[in-house]
């Protein structure tokens, strides 16, 4: 098969629409175009005007998420985000690009996010402890949430399945 990390590189590029001179279109760019504006806009709503260049690596990785989720659904086949190493990689360097991001335009805000409002002077140094700890482990909790969430939800079509085969067979 294609290696998942030869698609994941090249997908992106597959989303930027290419020039026609053509007044009809193709039924393939008019459907990537129509998926481009749809998760794009849903994508713009919640974002300020800073965010909207984040806007193709997030329609990317959406459109990239659920064509692999769909591909689990092809029979013996099985979805590559239940395994726990894919959804770290996806997930290790987001949350990287984002805190860096962060970071460098609003470090005070950013390094403010380490400290709760009104804590006691003297728990100052363990929270701050405490609060960095929990922001380095965040992204091994979402990837190791994800894949329990994918996986508990196979699991539990594979039994509704094989409960329904075993009652239609009494």
């Amino acid at each position: 098969g294609i290696p998942l990390i030869l698609i994941s590189m090249t997908f992106p590029a597959l989303l930027i629409p290419s020039q026609n001179n053509r007044w009809v279109t193709s039924r393939l760019s008019t459907l990537q175009l129509w998926i481009i504006n749809l998760i794009t806009k849903q994508l713009m709503i919640p974002l300020n005007k800073k965010g909207h260049k984040w806007a193709l690596i997030l329609t990317s990785l959406m459109v990239f998420l659920l064509l692999i989720n769909l591909l689990g659904l092809l029979p013996y086949t099985f979805t590559p985000t239940t395994q726990l190493s894919m959804n770290l990689a996806l997930a290790f360097p987001l949350w990287l690009a984002t805190l860096l991001t962060g970071l460098r335009n609003q470090p005070s805000i950013t390094s403010g996010h380490l400290l709760p409002e009104g804590t006691p002077p003297l728990l100052i140094p363990a929270l701050i402890m405490i609060e960095t700890t929990s922001l380095l482990i965040r992204p091994l909790a979402l990837g190791v949430r994800l894949t329990a969430n994918l996986t508990a939800g196979h699991l539990l079509i594979q039994l509704i399945s094989t409960a329904t085969i075993a009652f239609m067979s009494t």
